[in-house]
């Protein structure tokens, strides 16, 4: 499962989780957390949207830390 960062602003941090591949696009996992108060969301991003938001920058894919492989 790939994990991206979605830009925000300052003491909010979101992410964004893949959780299926289709053919269309993807089901994907928001996750948002502002205030230490964590909303989480399932959606479907198409293909083109999803494109859009990485190549733009609003979402970035993040790095495995050591610390997170078993």
């Amino acid at each position: 499962m790939k994990r991206y960062c979605i830009k925000c602003g300052s003491n909010q941090a979101a992410y964004c989780d893949i959780l299926e591949q289709t053919a269309d696009g993807y089901r994907v996992r928001i996750t948002r957390i502002t205030n230490g108060y964590e909303k989480t969301l399932d959606d479907f991003m198409d293909n083109q949207l999803f494109e859009t938001c990485v190549k733009t920058g609003y979402i970035f894919e993040m790095k495995e830390s050591a610390s997170s492989v078993a």
